[in-house]
Order: structure tokens, then C-alpha cells, then sequence
């Protein structure tokens, strides 16, 4: 799918600029108040550093991860996925 994420690195804490399979890219923050719940292991940033590229999803430990397609069209609309 061209939604597919094919790379994601880190820039801050809580940062990270992602790529999709038909080259898109942006930006993704995660800001604080979003970090509840199962993203709460997140506010750790050696937890964060583990982020991964795990069959087209950002991901993480813990069988977390975000959805691609809800991130792809905020990206394609607004260069950014702001969490919050």
C-alpha cells in the first residue's frame, strides 16, 4: 500500500520524520498529553529510541504501534501528525 511506512528515524524525543512507500514524508510528534494509556511507556525515552519499521508500521516494544493510513493523510494534508 502506498501508506506503507518504509522508514522512520528520530529527530527529538517524542520526534521522529517518516517515509511511505510513494516517497512521502513528514514529521510526527507525539506531544506529552498523548502519552496515556499504552503510550505511557513512551515518556521513556530509551523506550521511544527503540522505534521501529515493522511490516509498514512505526512500532515499538510492546506490540505499540501507530496507524499508517491516519498518519499518511495528516501528513499529506498538514506536513505533520501531531499527537496530542
Amino acid at each position: 500500500m502506498y501508506w506503507d511506512v518504509v522508514d522512520a528515524r528520530i529527530v527529538n524525543h517524542l520526534e521522529f520524520i517518516v517515509t511511505f512507500a510513494d516517497g512521502l514524508s513528514g514529521r510526527v510528534r507525539l506531544l506529552p498529553s498523548h502519552l496515556q494509556g499504552v503510550f505511557a511507556a513512551l515518556k521513556d525515552p530509551d523506550h521511544f529510541d527503540r522505534l521501529a519499521v515493522t511490516e509498514g508500521f512505526v512500532s515499538w516494544p510492546g506490540e505499540l504501534d501507530l496507524a499508517p493510513d491516519a498518519m499518511y493523510e495528516e501528513i499529506r494534508q498538514y506536513g505533520e501528525w501531531v499527537l496530542s
